[in-house]
């Protein structure tokens, strides 16, 4: 694992991150089973430190994009957590009026510009985000979130092509976790460690983190996105991650014969959330601590109380 130079002060803001990710997820699995929440829940469990490490690093005038595995990503960016939680309860105060449910988060004040069920068509999208970031020449970046599945699709390769020839200022993430749903990535591809190579043959720069550590990943990212506000054109991070959950709920799934409890053990020994919480002061641990139980419970409650949609609302929103 890498060492850090971040101050104390620093190291505090991800652990919250982390934190906040981690137990927002944990208490959306607890409450799954009660049919409270009306979508299906796709959790970034054991994968978190890409959200946190990368957002960190953004500012208010950056752009996230995301796929159907958005918690993370939304929460990290800074997205009221209230209008996430009274989404995936298909109330009227959601993110999406509880149109959109746990796959489609957006939050345009703190930059998220939304997420996507469809495997990897948040990829072009950010690209035109991106151009128009170039084109205000106010140093804006936006970073777009994908699995590993989703690097085999397309348009990866044309939008990573386009980034390349206009030089937009893109990030492209790669949240390895090795599996699309349940197909490993050897069974996908020829080269199953060479992801980062189609951007590097299109002149895009291009990182892999192997272990999961989060402060590799906002080092890399750090500098990315510096060479991005100054006219760079883009670069890709490849983080190779491993999701604790099933594909989609709140339960494990290493009794489905598609991968085994043994694959996760390395990966729960090196836990970012349990590894920054161990490096932060024990008295200001427990103050964060507090504060993300409060904030997540008052979420719930907001949740919980908020109206749903009237009939009427099925025709709001719509363009024909």
């Amino acid at each position: 694992m890498t060492e850090t130079s971040l101050s104390p002060a620093d190291v505090s803001r991800l652990y919250r991150s982390l934190r906040r990710i981690r137990r927002f997820e944990e208490v959306t699995a607890e409450i799954y089973p009660s049919d409270r929440i009306k979508s299906p829940v796709h959790l970034a469990i054991g994968q978190e430190q890409v959200s946190a490490a990368i957002c960190d690093v953004l500012g208010a005038g950056d752009w996230v994009g995301g796929s159907y595995r958005s918690h993370a990503m939304y929460l990290a960016k800074g997205g009221s957590m209230p209008a996430m939680m009274a989404e995936m309860f298909g109330k009227d105060t959601g993110c999406c009026r509880g149109k959109g449910g746990s796959m489609h988060v957006i939050d345009a004040a703190a930059g998220v510009m939304g997420s996507s069920a469809v495997v990897s068509t948040q990829i072009p999208v950010a690209a035109g985000y991106a151009l128009a970031a170039k084109r205000a020449r106010a140093g804006h970046v936006v970073a777009v979130f994908f699995g590993d599945g989703a690097s085999e699709e397309g348009c990866f390769y044309e939008t990573l092509n386009f980034a390349a020839l206009h030089a937009l200022p893109l990030l492209f993430v790669c949240e390895n976790n090795g599996y699309a749903i349940h197909e490993p990535i050897a069974r996908r591809r020829a080269r199953p460690d060479e992801i980062c190579s189609v951007a590097e043959a299109l002149g895009v720069p291009a990182w892999r983190i192997d272990d999961g550590d989060v402060f590799a990943i906002r080092q890399t990212a750090d500098e990315a996105v510096r060479r991005m506000r100054k006219g760079g054109g883009p670069a890709l991070i490849e983080a190779k991650v491993y999701r604790w959950r099933e594909h989609v709920g709140p339960n494990e799934d290493y009794d489905q014969g598609y991968r085994f409890a043994d694959e996760v053990v390395p990966w729960k020994r090196t836990d970012q959330v349990e590894r920054l919480a161990a490096m932060v002061e024990p008295a200001l641990r427990t103050r964060i601590d507090a504060e993300v139980e409060a904030e997540i419970a008052e979420a719930v409650r907001f949740a919980e109380d908020s109206p749903i949609p009237q009939p009427k609302e099925v025709w709001s929103d719509v363009y024909a």
